[in-house]
């Protein structure tokens, strides 16, 4: 029976689930020259949605509705950060959003039942609350690619992405049905206790394999990486934002969720997988990126590089090991909301700065602009002694420590090569002469996106001195 505690457990979720109901319906009944109203109610829902998840998180683990849901501090981690990766989209995306007439409801709403799905997934217990909560995230984000539907580029990058994530999706469902038949339980922990007692050893193992590529795809790693790139080219630009920080904090939770939590005794096996597809995204991630001249596109395959970063980390299953990779994931999300930032800031009706060349000479247009494009990309080259800097390190230390020296070597040297797209970009803001015409990069974005945007830049400076509580957070939360 449900009781009146496992409601108090999911209080965050089901506020979630109510007020983004009441958020749409708000949005009806009042007139379009209002609109601010329903932008200022999100981000109170989102901050209170902050306050519930960090005042009602309690000293240990517990669970709810006979251990469908989790409620521990790796959850609280993802969910907080994924808060406020939303509420800086928010924010960001304003005036974007005012000028191309996409200034509506449904973008706000859509927005919260994905954050919705992403909270239910981090904190699932039971392979029915994995596959709803990447459901439930994953449809309110097809549609709102496609949420420009003057831009055929993004219908095209919304189809993409459907279908591929459709098909990721089922494989994903086919893997659990495998294990399910192996095992007799949906429970993960029943699941993790049957794995050594188990006579269908081979069906599990047949079982993991689709679990390792549906988690690929949620990374967008090499080879499951190919809807990335056109998706983030194609999306609005907002959208490009959310998908390139939000998927990638759910990833980490589903998994810790179905590798750890569920197939733990299996390591050996897909720690392997890991370690093959953090090679091969680091590889193809970094050499391609420096053929790109869309930035946009550049960043997709940066994206990749770094989600081998991530699989580092994870391919050490220590608690150390799922630390690094925690950190890394929040740094990244971070970095990322910084450099699409910029260049949301930049564009305006009838252009986008999505071009490299779009940012020639933008120092002597805009230096504080440069000065935060240049700390997104020195921070994600890695350039010491910034908040990715120490981020690498930790993921590196990680993989040597669980017997990864040869994928630490690789990183390492596909560091070097990935630096070359990273300094192109100061090279053209700092050293090449500004582009005649290009006068939206004068133009004055509003005090909001400009204060957030400033915020969140220095905060990778100013993360230097305190990455060391933010990193002793995520140790505890896997008992390190």
């Amino acid at each position: 029976m449900i009781t009146i505690n496992d409601l108090l457990v999911m209080l965050p979720e089901l506020y979630l689930t109510a007020a983004a109901c009441l958020v749409l319906l708000f949005d009806v009944f009042i007139r379009d020259e209002q609109r601010d109203a329903t932008h200022w109610v999100a981000i109170i829902v989102m901050l209170v949605g902050i306050f519930l998840v960090i005042h009602g998180q309690p000293d240990m683990t517990v669970t709810a509705f006979g251990g469908m849901f989790v409620r521990d501090h790796m959850a609280e981690i993802l969910k907080v950060t994924v808060l406020i990766a939303t509420i800086l989209m928010f924010v960001i995306a304003r005036p974007w959003l005012r000028d191309r007439k996409l200034f509506i409801g449904e973008f706000y709403s859509l927005s919260m039942f994905s954050v919705l799905g992403v909270m239910l997934l981090v904190s699932a217990g039971n392979l029915i609350t994995v596959y709803l909560g990447l459901e439930l995230f994953a449809l309110p984000a097809y549609a709102l690619v496609a949420l420009n539907r003057e831009s055929k580029l993004s219908f095209e990058a919304a189809i993409k992405f459907f279908v591929l994530g459709s098909l990721a999706s089922g494989l994903m469902l086919f893997g659990m049905s495998l294990i399910y038949g192996a095992t007799g339980t949906l429970d993960l922990h029943g699941i993790f206790a049957a794995v050594g007692t188990t006579t269908h050893l081979h069906l599990l193992q047949f079982g993991l394999v689709f679990l390792v590529v549906g988690i690929g795809f949620e990374f967008g790693a090499v080879p499951f990486h190919m809807w990335l790139p056109d998706v983030y080219e194609g999306a609005p630009t907002p959208i490009a934002m959310y998908i390139s920080a939000v998927p990638k904090l759910a990833a980490i939770g589903l998994a810790y969720r179905l590798l750890e939590v569920g197939l733990g005794p299996l390591a050996g096996d897909w720690r392997m997988m890991l370690a093959i597809m953090a090679a091969l995204s680091l590889v193809v991630g970094n050499v391609v990126a420096i053929a790109q001249k869309n930035f946009k596109r550049m960043l997709a395959y940066s994206t990749i590089s770094h989600m081998g970063f991530v699989f580092l980390g994870l391919s050490n299953p220590t608690p150390e090991g799922y630390a690094s990779a925690l950190f890394y994931a929040v740094c990244f999300a971070l970095m990322e909301t910084v450099a699409f930032g910029v260049i949301l800031a930049l564009a305006r009706k009838g252009f986008e700065c999505e071009m490299i060349d779009d940012l020639k000479g933008l120092n002597r247009r805009s230096p504080w602009f440069a000065g935060m494009m240049a700390i997104a990309m020195f921070s994600l080259a890695g350039i010491p002694p910034l908040w990715g800097f120490m981020a690498k390190v930790l993921v590196l230390k990680a993989a040597i420590d669980g017997g990864m020296l040869w994928l630490a070597i690789v990183a390492i040297i596909c560091s070097i090569i990935g630096l070359f797209y990273y300094l192109r970009v100061i090279w053209v803001m700092y050293f090449e002469q500004p582009v005649e015409g290009a006068g939206a990069l004068e133009a004055k974005p509003d005090l909001a996106l400009r204060g957030v945007l400033s915020i969140n830049a220095l905060g990778l400076v100013a993360m230097i001195f305190f990455s060391g509580p933010l990193f002793a957070w995520c140790q505890a939360a896997f008992g390190a």
